[in-house]
């Protein structure tokens, strides 16, 4: 099974530690982020790994050198002028990860969910299926009963988004979204005439009323992201 891990982030907000280290190789428990992704996915049975990389992408292929790219098949998507944002970082890895469906796991994201449970969850007939808990959020994706995605919302500003007309969101579960999904490859055609440069939540937003977008909701699981010191300490107590 291939997956795709987001490593090409800046960790703008890990400052200092990120002026000399990409944040993927951030330690936790003593540990680099990207091997403990890797190391989850494996036990999960991806033996594929396409890694997207940017900022200090020296470092990640010397530091997957080193550890021999741990028995694992691991090729790179190299995004060298500028960083192409999530929707942009799984177009630029096409090549790579086509044919067949994918898993994307965001390398700053720490978490105890199963992925195999998530995977058996996960329905074949959509374009992508997201994993989400009902934990509280700034941003949330809105699902119907169905649980397909139908519009997003920002709980601070009351800011609301969907591609249907006259949108009430009264009427939709919020969940927040891990940062974790799995994406068939019939999604590549739909980027055609996208910007080189998109996140994949506008893509989301823009194509869910008529191609099929789900979630898969773990309930009580322990997730945290690393993008910034207060995180990065909880992440040190999780381990």
């Amino acid at each position: 099974m291939k997956a795709l891990i987001f490593a090409a982030g800046l960790g703008t907000r890990l400052r200092p530690l990120t002026d000399n280290l990409p944040k993927a190789l951030v330690p936790v428990g003593g540990v680099p982020m990207l091997e403990r992704i890797i190391r989850k996915l494996q036990a999960a049975g991806y033996d594929e790994f396409v890694i997207n990389v940017h900022h200090f992408a020296p470092m990640i292929a010397e530091f997957l050198e080193r550890n021999g790219n741990f028995g694992a098949s691991i090729k790179l998507s190299v995004e060298s002028e500028k960083p192409l944002e999530t929707g942009g970082g799984i177009r630029n890895a096409e090549p790579l990860l086509s044919p067949g469906s994918f898993l994307v796991h965001n390398a700053d994201i720490l978490s105890d969910v199963d992925l195999r449970w998530f995977a058996a969850e996960s329905r074949p007939d959509a374009v992508a299926n997201l994993l989400v808990t009902d934990q509280p959020a700034e941003r949330c994706f809105l699902f119907d009963a169905e649980m397909r995605l139908a519009g997003w919302m920002n709980n601070r500003t009351g800011e609301v988004r969907s591609p249907y007309p006259d949108f009430d969101p009264s009427g939709y579960r919020k969940l927040s979204f891990c940062g974790i999904h799995i994406i068939s490859d019939a999604i590549f055609p739909l980027m055609e005439g996208w910007p080189e440069v998109f996140s994949i939540t506008d893509f989301y937003l823009k194509i869910c009323s008529e191609h099929p977008i789900y979630a898969v909701e773990a309930a009580g699981i322990s997730l945290v992201d690393i993008g910034s010191p207060e995180k990065l300490a909880q992440a040190q107590l999780m381990v």
